[in-house]
């Protein structure tokens, strides 16, 4: 990375094609290099972060907050990831029901249908342009040999209660909706919706910033202190400190697994994308998908698409570079040639009228995963300080949430965000090195012998070997 400005905002501009087209001079904020005290002290300047400070700000719009952030804002997963606002939950409702009960589990949708909800009244209230669109999310099946497991998510959810939220699509209402090459089915998740990520962080950063709160970048966080009786936490750079006298948030998402606390409570697995250039009128006319729903594969591995505002196809795999040694992060590790090549192909695949020459732009990075797969949004009222992480890509939405969940948990208010099962709660450490590494590899390699296998020969997963096992969620 150069040192100039302008080769930074070329760096940063580059790590996506959402924060290329954000419509925001992604020059570096100041860095913090001086002593200084503040309300509330948050590290990193992503989703978490940023709704964590618009909702302390609106119980008490006189605090003084100060975010913290290595890069710029919405520089990790916040400017990186597919642009779903989705209820999914890092959990399938199948193990929330076991893990938390039908009562606690059926709590926890509810609450998810309410946070896309909610960030759609906020966007709207504040005017944000982030090219939202609310037309549900479509999960989809390539072969007749998968369509059983629709059949049984909406058992599932009939069990619940929540079946008006669904609707299964036959092969033909699949394809009045997007027409794919090889789509049998799908489920539709009614309240879902996908937007720009990008210009969602950099303008509520904005927004932010008009009310007081002060953002310091090219600033890495590299320890805290946790408060004790009349000693407030802290956070620590190479270069200042911040008090804070009301509390510490710690909101570094997949990057924490690069501070010494944190290395074995989460790990940072990668996810990959690539993007088209605007499709013609033609390509459009044979693809159809108007409404722009977000639309995703029931693989093991996970397709996922956007159609962008601005008439892009933008297709991703959720099991895409490998997990590295000791969790370590490179930009190097974002992407591989051949991961890129398999995924232009897949969309070729999928939309024969696409020619490889249209891409444009391909990129990644990693996403943060505990070993139950279970997000953590922890507030200890005694230290004053909050951890949250381990979203498991499922990030966009439930980063409102848990900035809602912080809000009442500093606040020391009773609610009930503040009862639902993933508050409070702390996953098992992963296993030590190497078992870690060998365990994610062999994952990671078993995932896309099944999947290629289930595609080839029509042969479903059936859920029974031992990677399968291990990624049950």
């Amino acid at each position: 990375m150069v040192d100039d400005s302008s080769g930074l905002v070329k760096y940063y501009a580059s790590r996506s094609f959402w924060l290329e087209s954000s419509d925001d001079d992604l020059s570096p904020r100041p860095s913090l290099n001086e002593e200084i005290t503040a309300d509330i002290a948050i590290l990193g300047a992503g989703f978490t972060g940023l709704w964590t400070g618009y909702y302390l700000l609106l119980q008490d719009p006189s605090l003084k907050i100060v975010i913290i952030e290595k890069h710029i804002t919405g520089f990790g997963a916040s400017g990186r990831n597919a642009g779903w606002c989705s209820p999914k939950f890092s959990l399938t409702p199948e193990v929330a029901i076991e893990r938390y009960g039908e009562v606690a589990a059926r709590e926890l949708l509810l609450t998810m249908y309410a946070s896309v909800n909610e960030m759609e009244r906020v966007i709207q209230e504040e005017k944000m342009k982030v090219d939202w669109k609310k037309s549900g999310f479509m999960k989809v099946s390539m072969g007749e040999h998968l369509l059983f497991q629709f059949e049984n998510e909406m058992k599932t959810f009939q069990k619940l209660g929540l079946e008006e939220y669904y609707q299964l699509l036959n092969r033909g209402e699949t394809k009045d909706r997007i027409n794919a090459n090889g789509l049998k089915g799908s489920i539709l998740t009614k309240v879902s919706a996908v937007l720009h990520p990008a210009k969602l962080a950099r303008q509520l950063a904005r927004i932010l910033e008009e009310r007081g709160v002060k953002i310091y970048e090219q600033t890495e966080v590299v320890d805290f202190k946790e408060g004790h009786s009349s000693n407030p936490p802290k956070l620590m750079t190479r270069s200042g400190t911040v008090t804070a006298n009301l509390a510490v948030v710690i909101a570094g998402e997949a990057y924490l697994s690069q501070m010494t606390l944190f290395r074995r409570h989460i790990i940072p697995m990668y996810s990959s994308m690539v993007v088209t250039e605007p499709l013609s009128e033609a390509q459009w006319s044979s693809i159809g998908w108007e409404n722009r729903e977000a639309v995703g594969s029931n693989t093991l591995g996970q397709d996922y698409l956007q159609r962008t505002a601005n008439g892009r196809i933008l297709f991703g795999l959720g099991n895409a570079g490998r997990y590295r040694y000791a969790s370590k992060i490179k930009d190097s590790f974002d992407t591989h040639d051949s991961v890129i090549d398999w995924l232009k192909q897949r969309v070729i695949k999928w939309f024969p009228s696409v020619s490889v020459n249209q891409f444009t732009h391909a990129w990644g990075g990693p996403i943060g995963v505990t070993s139950d797969w279970t997000p953590n949004i922890q507030f200890n009222q005694q230290t004053r300080v909050a951890k949250i992480f381990g979203y498991f890509g499922q990030g966009v939405s439930t980063a409102n949430l848990a900035g809602r969940i912080l809000t009442d948990l500093i606040f020391e208010k009773k609610s009930s965000l503040t009862n639902l099962p993933m508050v409070q709660h702390s996953s098992a450490k992963w296993v030590p090195e190497p078992l870690r590494w060998a365990g994610a590899r062999y994952v990671q390699s078993e995932i896309g012998r099944l999947d290629k296998r289930s595609e080839l020969y029509g042969i479903a997963p059936k859920g029974n070997t031992l990677a399968e096992r291990m990624i049950r969620h």
